[in-house]
């Protein structure tokens, strides 16, 4: 089993058809969402984030869900990040949710952009002060010399906002939406015949088509 082409792995979970879609995908997606909730996995909000450079590199990374809407997908993260620099140039984005409990996966393709100030900093105040704390104090993907230099950080934040209890929320520092206009939900099937279908917005309506495995 240490070589990964002798892992192997059945689908027998369950199937998706034509007729437990919805004309809407945000609907299906806060259908499958409550199934995940209901399941009780761990981590149900961590999503992929792919972005993409000025040299066409894509690179990913697991972030956190923090709100469904009708408009898209919500999360948080430092503007001054590698991706947040990225999304700064190219709003082109896709996300990925797969719950390996259910056998289910969906994949989100649209665009990002920030979401005010104001919802920002509700959010960012709505955290424990131990993450308001590390917000401020992380030079995200920034290159440094040794954990301690993190530590030293941290202990400036403390004394600089001793006693307060939701602190400001940074500059460099707020939420996302993903406003999708594509969508596919992946159901695991036996023998690799896994049910697929995609959601394209075209003219304001979202075209619902089958796809082959």
């Amino acid at each position: 089993m240490s070589n990964p082409e002798h892992i192997r792995k059945s689908y027998h979970h369950g199937e998706l058809i034509l007729s437990d879609l919805t004309q809407d995908p945000i609907d299906l997606f806060r259908a499958w969402w409550k199934t995940v909730i209901d399941a009780d996995i761990t981590e149900p909000n961590a999503m992929t984030l792919a972005t993409v450079n000025a040299m066409h590199q894509p690179s990913a990374r697991t972030v956190l869900l923090k709100g469904i809407s009708d408009h898209g997908f919500e999360f948080y993260t430092n503007y001054e990040s590698r991706k947040g620099q990225e999304m700064e140039k190219n709003p082109n984005v896709a996300l990925l949710f797969f719950w390996k409990e259910l056998e289910r996966q969906v994949r989100i393709e649209g665009v990002v952009e920030k979401v005010s100030r104001q919802r920002s900093q509700e959010y960012f105040q709505s955290r424990p002060l131990g993450s308001q704390i590390g917000a401020w104090a992380s030079p995200q993907s920034k290159v440094i010399e040794d954990r301690s230099e993190l530590d030293l950080a941290v202990t400036r934040i403390e004394e600089k906002f001793i006693g307060q209890d939701p602190l400001p929320v940074p500059d460099h520092w707020g939420g996302y939406i993903v406003r999708p206009h594509l969508f596919e939900f992946w159901q695991g099937r036996p023998d690799r015949l896994h049910d697929r279908f995609e959601y394209r917005l075209e003219n304001k309506e979202w075209k619902i088509e089958r796809l082959a495995p």
